[in-house]
């Protein structure tokens, strides 16, 4: 894998699995732009205090305005966009209910932050993207589409449309040399989840789902399979998603 130093942008980068992408795209000589609607700037200075190039943006991706500012201020201060990592999303805060238990407000406002935020962003960034000549896209999907996860029927849906959005958008954006892919993560331990208490409510279904790495799924098992989505080794990689998740299931 190259070791080139890119431009990343991380949505919902200030905690939790975003903030451990940023942490270790860091170390690895990356240079980042942190957005989310609150937090950014802390944590962007968390990872300047170590000696590494980062700025936070406050943004919600579901805002175009939002969206084009955050594009900008990559532009302005690093000159450029190579990698956008669609991370913003709804999950911790949800309740586990059943379908019809879910109001047509909760359905929506799900959908509008894990489907349109990704849509919107990346319309934000591919004008970047072919000025510069290539580029990846990034979007973190789930492998709950695949098994089927009950009580949370908004959630999982959405992040079924991601995973196709991912493959329709590659096919569009193949010509311009700008590949998308998805990173699909198991049930992941991360500070939301468990401020939330969600891995003590999802335990049970968890626990019945085999899986073949027999432990909990942390951020930092998902850094690996985003630094090489984002590298010069899966140039020839696009419309793919890569399940991360103990191998609980097979893609």
């Amino acid at each position: 894998m190259s070791q080139q130093s890119k431009v990343f942008i991380i949505t919902g980068g200030a905690s939790g699995i975003g903030y451990a992408f940023a942490e270790h795209l860091a170390r690895a000589g990356h240079r980042l732009v942190i957005a989310d609607l609150r937090g950014a700037g802390e944590a962007a200075d968390r990872i300047k205090a170590e000696g590494h190039a980062a700025i936070g943006v406050t943004a919600d991706v579901v805002k175009a305005d939002d969206a084009a500012a955050m594009v900008a201020a990559a532009i302005q201060e690093f000159g450029g966009v190579d990698v956008l990592v669609n991370n913003a999303g709804l999950f911790t805060t949800l309740g586990l209910k059943p379908f019809e238990q879910v109001s047509d407000q909760e359905w929506m406002r799900v959908m509008e932050v894990n489907t349109l935020g990704p849509f919107v962003c990346a319309k934000a960034v591919v004008p970047a993207m072919r000025q510069r000549g290539a580029g990846r896209i990034i979007n973190i999907a789930s492998t709950v589409p695949m098994k089927g996860i009950p009580n949370m029927i908004h959630y999982v849906a959405s992040k079924g449309a991601v995973i196709a959005f991912t493959r329709s958008l590659a096919r569009e954006l193949g010509p311009d040399n700008i590949t998308v892919n998805a990173v699909a993560p198991g049930f992941t331990l991360s500070d939301g989840v468990l401020q939330n208490d969600l891995h003590t409510k999802m335990g049970d279904v968890t626990r019945k789902l085999s899986r073949i790495i027999q432990r909990d799924q942390v951020p930092e098992d998902l850094v690996g399979a985003l630094e090489f989505l984002a590298s010069d080794g899966a140039s020839f990689m696009t419309g793919q998603t890569l399940a991360v998740d103990g191998g609980s299931v097979f893609l």
